[in-house]
């Protein structure tokens, strides 16, 4: 985003008359157009949030504590804030990441899905394992090598279940942390100060 100015990390500080409660981060922008993605077609007022404003956003956001409201402070540098450009923003800010809370619960239903029909296929996996184990087992005399084909049979048939148990152990978790937080950010107020307009004419 040109003229933008982000910090290498974003500042997280307790906005003042909130208790020492609430985390602010502050943007600096130009103008408020930065803000929002200028490869997306639709009207200014539809398009989304720029991808490195967003990314700049969640890493923020996942830095602070998992209760801890959070709020955006858009400061523009080059034009003066008015009301429009307020809402413009909250609504912006809590269309874009309400959508992305609903897309995160989505994947992670899908997720789980996987998980059921993977742990299905495993545990039948498994079942069969055994019993073929049990099979090519008695086939063989001697006893020390049917032991190990009984073995084999079950350490593969426990591998099949590796997948569902990744899934239901660790990888549903961090996606529903992410929806959390994606419900915060689209909550959070969002405040857009910027120049006085004889600011802006001494500057011109």
């Amino acid at each position: 985003m040109p003229g933008q100015k982000l910090p290498a990390r974003p500042p997280a500080r307790a906005n003042e008359g909130d208790s020492g409660n609430r985390a602010v981060l502050e943007l600096q922008v130009g103008e408020m157009r930065q803000l929002f993605n200028a490869m997306d077609p639709a009207p200014f007022r539809e398009r989304d949030l720029d991808p490195q404003a967003v990314a700049y956003i969640l890493d923020w956001g996942r830095e602070t504590s998992a209760g801890r409201p959070l709020g955006l402070d858009v400061r523009l540098s080059r034009e003066p804030a008015t009301a429009e450009h307020a809402d413009l923003m909250h609504d912006a800010v809590d269309a874009y990441f309400r959508q992305r809370a609903v897309a995160t619960r989505l994947q992670l239903r899908r997720l789980f899905r996987v998980g059921r029909v993977s742990l299905l296929i495993g545990l039948a996996f498994l079942g069969g394992a055994i019993m073929l184990g049990e099979l090519v087992a008695g086939l063989v005399a001697k006893e020390s090598y049917s032991s190990i084909i009984k073995e084999s049979f079950v350490i593969g048939g426990w591998v099949a279940l590796w997948r569902p148990l990744e899934i239901f152990l660790y990888d549903w978790w961090p996606l529903r942390a992410e929806a959390r937080l994606q419900d915060r950010l689209a909550e959070m107020d969002v405040r857009v100060c910027g120049v006085t307009p004889a600011a802006q004419g001494s500057g011109a």
